[in-house]
């Protein structure tokens, strides 16, 4: 029997000589090029029905993959059920384009070669993939604020490939934001908020499609603002605001991506009660009535690490964009709390509330209400 593997010159010269040279890669990771001559079957494909590509048991056949390992597997299980003669390149594709054999590149319209170029590493993740990646794309956020917590997030977001992004916030460009709201710039100051983020947002990712409202969210448009989104993050600087969107959530089962900073430290959860009641609580749950004022200064009273909305927005942004993929553990039913000076993450449970006024099962809504009267503005 041959040996498992060959070198990428010997394959070329084995292929030349009639061998069949079978690229085992997915579609996208084809895209950036292929091994000249080569068959492009899928390696889940060829292993689940290897008689359906290869006839002859007894023929010579090369399997190249990106850097040698999966093909060198398939070839075992090739082997295993009967092929004979069966060998993985070495080095798979990458060696293979190193010693300056010749590449192709599949043919693909300008919109395909963007989307499998631009999203190349979450393409290759299982857990993400071709599906998964499609998916963000036919997702819708809502992010209220574009802050210091919403900078992050947005960013993020938009690089991951959200297909779109409402960003709703009423508030202008100051300097004084720009330690820490990295969305914005210098050249931002005064103009409104939304504007900005959206021109950052489109230079770093055109195929996210961003929607600009320059309103302060109220009970009044709160609805509709959320109508249709997929997963909505919390990216206010007020507790009237928490409140509202809160009970917007649980009224219309959307799962809420949490985030607060004050001074060094922060915190993050997710609250899906609306979704899944008497199993995840809401962010009333958590805090049944808001601190009193003097216990709860803002940014600018108490001031920011200018770091620290950074580590929170991007903790929101992966539990968005896990919700978005249906992977992983949300942190749904804990709350994830930072301390920056001590370099220190420590995780509470939190149970839904029996008796919460908004999200206790069989309870029907009680309302919007007075929030800014409710957190004693």
């Amino acid at each position: 029997m041959e040996t498992a593997a060959i070198d990428p010159g010997q394959a070329r010269q084995r292929q030349q000589q009639g061998a069949i040279l079978i690229d085992i890669r997915a579609a996208h990771e084809r895209a950036s090029g292929q091994a000249q001559g080569a068959l492009a079957i899928a390696q889940a494909e060829l292993e689940a029905d290897p008689g359906r590509y290869l006839a002859d048991a007894g023929a010579e056949v090369l399997l190249v993959c990106q850097v040698g390992k999966r093909s060198l597997a398939t070839a075992a299980l090739l082997r295993d059920a009967g092929y004979r003669n069966v060998r993985s390149v070495e080095g798979g594709t990458e060696r293979w384009a190193g010693q300056g054999l010749p590449l192709v590149r599949p043919h693909l319209d300008a919109d395909q070669a963007d989307f499998l170029e631009r999203y190349s590493r979450h393409l290759r993740l299982p857990e993400v993939g071709m599906d998964g990646q499609r998916r963000l794309q036919d997702a819708r956020v809502l992010l209220a604020g574009v802050g210091g917590l919403g900078s992050p997030v947005a960013f993020y977001l938009a690089a991951a490939g959200v297909g779109q992004l409402r960003l709703v916030d009423d508030d202008t460009v100051e300097r004084s934001n720009l330690q820490r709201q990295i969305l914005h710039t210098e050249q931002a100051i005064g103009r409104p908020k939304v504007e900005s983020a959206s021109a950052r947002l489109a230079a770093l990712n055109p195929r996210t499609r961003i929607e600009a409202i320059g309103e302060r969210i109220s009970s009044a448009n709160v609805e509709a603002l959320l109508d249709g989104v997929d997963v909505v993050i919390d990216g206010a600087d007020n507790f009237p605001l928490r409140y509202l969107l809160n009970d917007a959530c649980v009224k219309l089962g959307k799962p809420l991506v949490y985030g607060a900073v004050q001074r060094f430290t922060g915190q993050a959860s997710v609250f899906d009660a609306g979704r899944h009641r008497g199993q995840c609580p809401c962010y009333r749950c958590l805090f049944p009535e808001p601190p009193p004022p003097q216990f709860a200064p803002s940014c600018a009273e108490a001031g920011v690490f200018g770091v620290l909305p950074g580590i929170v927005g991007l903790l929101q942004a992966t539990e968005a964009i896990k919700l978005l993929l249906g992977i992983g553990a949300p942190l749904a039913g804990r709350l994830l709390q930072f301390d920056a000076l001590a370099m220190r993450f420590r995780e509470s449970r939190m149970a839904p509330d029996p008796d919460c006024p908004v999200c206790a099962p069989g309870r029907p809504f009680p309302g919007y209400i007075d929030y800014a009267a409710f957190c004693g503005g």
